[in-house]
C-alpha cells in the first residue's frame, strides 16, 4: 500500500470479495490510519444478502523493522491470521491476501505449511573436494580451478551494489541475533558442550562490532548468503567445469564478508579434523581465497569487517550437534579463534593459526 505500484486495484479486490465471500460489489475503500508497522484501509461492500458489510485491509510498511522483503511481510500477516483467532475477545482475521504479478488478488490465509519446488543440482558438492584435500601438501590443478571459479563468481555478484542503510544494518543485526545465525546456533548447542560464560563472552564482544559496522552501509551488495560447500556443486572438468549453487539464504542483499567466511571457515574446520592448525592444501586454499578475492574485487576494506561473520561461521562448525566429528581440542581452537578475531581491528589471513591458539 505504501508503493502505489503494488496497491491492489479496486477491480481485483472486488473480484476477490465476490469469489471468496460472495459479495455483490465493493462500495468504498478509504484509509483508516497509519501506525509504525503499517496502515489500515476500510472496505465497504454489499454482502451476498444485499446488506452492507465492513472489513479492514491491513498493509505492512515495507522498509525497516524486519519487513524489508515480501516474505517478511507474508510471515507477519500469516502469523497474525492464526494468532488473532486463537485469542478470546480479539477481532477476527478473515484471510491473508496475495497480490500476484498479473494484478490478481488471491487467498493464501488458509495455508498451514509451505514448500519449495526446485531444480535438482547435477554433479557433486564441494564437500567432496574438501575431504580429498586431507593429507595433501598442495592443491592440485582442478582444486585451484574450482577455487578461482568461486572467487570470480563472488567478486562478480558482489560488484552489484544497492543503496539501503536499512538492509545493511539488518544484515549486521541478523548475523548476531537471527535464529539461523550466532545466537540461534548457540541456542542449538547440546547442554554441557560449551560453558555458557564462553558463549556469553562471544555475544558481548559482538555488540560493539555491530555498532562499528552500521556506518558502512555503502558496502551493501548482492550476496548468496550461505555460500558453504554443501550449496556449491561442480560438474565437468577443465574447460567443461560448471558450478551450480543451492539455497540462497536470508535475502539477496548483504555483506560480502558473509559469503567469504561461509566458504573460508571450511578450510579451517577440515584441517582441524586432522590436526591442531591449518596446514597443507587447506592453508593454501584459505590464503588463496582471500588474496585472490581482494585483488579481484579491490575490496581492501573487507578484512576490516570480516570478524562478526567469521565468528558466526566458527560457531556453526564448532556445534557438536551439527558437526559431531570435531573433537574437543578442535572446538576449543575455534572458540579461541572467535575471541581473537573479535579482539583485532583487522583480520589477517596469514595469522589464522595464531588466532586458533588457546
Amino acid at each position: 500500500m505504501y508503493n502505489l505500484l503494488m496497491r491492489p486495484s479496486r477491480k481485483a479486490l472486488q473480484q476477490y470479495l465476490r469469489e471468496r465471500w460472495g459479495a455483490r460489489r465493493l462500495l468504498e475503500t478509504r484509509p483508516l490510519g497509519k501506525g509504525v508497522h503499517g496502515e489500515g484501509f476500510l472496505l465497504k461492500l454489499e454482502g451476498p444478502d444485499g446488506r452492507p458489510q465492513e472489513m479492514v485491509l491491513k498493509a505492512v510498511r515495507p522498509r525497516g523493522l524486519g519487513h524489508d522483503y515480501p516474505s517478511d511481510r507474508a510471515a507477519l500477516l500469516l502469523l497474525a491470521h492464526s494468532a488473532y483467532n486463537a485469542l478470546e475477545g480479539h477481532v477476527r482475521a478473515y484471510d491473508v491476501l496475495g497480490l500476484w504479478p498479473g494484478g490478481q488478488v488471491r487467498s493464501v490465509g488458509g495455508a498451514r505449511e509451505f514448500y519449495l519446488l526446485m531444480q535438482r543440482a547435477q554433479g557433486r558438492s564441494y564437500f567432496q573436494d574438501l575431504r580429498a584435500m586431507a593429507g595433501m601438501k598442495r592443491l592440485d590443478g582442478s582444486q585451484r580451478q574450482k577455487l578461482a571459479m568461486m572467487v570470480q563468481y563472488l567478486a562478480r555478484i558482489h560488484s552489484v551494489k544497492k543503496r539501503s542503510r536499512e538492509l545493511y544494518v539488518r544484515r549486521i543485526r541478523d548475523v548476531v541475533g537471527h535464529g539461523e545465525c550466532l545466537m540461534g546456533v548457540f541456542d542449538a548447542y547440546p547442554s554441557g558442550a560449551v560453558r555458557p560464560r564462553e558463549m556469553v563472552a562471544v555475544e558481548q564482544a559482538l555488540i560493539p562490532w555491530r555498532y562499528r559496522l552500521k556506518g558502512r552501509w555503502q558496502r551493501l551488495c548482492q550476496v548468496h548468503g550461505d555460500f558453504h560447500p554443501g550449496n556449491i556443486w561442480f560438474r565437468g572438468r577443465g574447460r567443461t567445469l560448471q558450478m551450480t549453487l543451492l539455497d540462497r539464504s536470508r535475502g539477496p542483499w548483504g555483506e560480502a564478508a558473509d559469503d567469504l567466511t561461509a566458504l573460508g571457515i571450511n578450510y579451517i574446520f577440515f584441517s582441524l579434523l586432522g590436526g591442531q592448525e591449518v596446514q597443507g592444501a587447506y592453508l593454501e586454499a584459505f590464503l588463496r581465497l582471500f588474496d585472490q578475492y581482494v585483488r579481484l574485487s579491490a575490496d581492501e576494506e573487507l578484512l576490516q569487517v570480516l570478524a562478526p561473520f567469521f565468528v558466526f561461521r566458527a560457531a556453526v562448525v564448532a556445534n557438536p550437534r551439527f558437526y559431531p566429528e570435531l573433537r574437543a581440542p578442535g572446538r576449543r581452537a575455534l572458540f579461541a579463534f572467535m575471541h581473537r578475531v573479535l579482539a583485532e581491528e583487522r583480520f589477517e589471513p596469514q595469522r589464522v593459526n595464531e588466532y586458533l591458539k588457546a
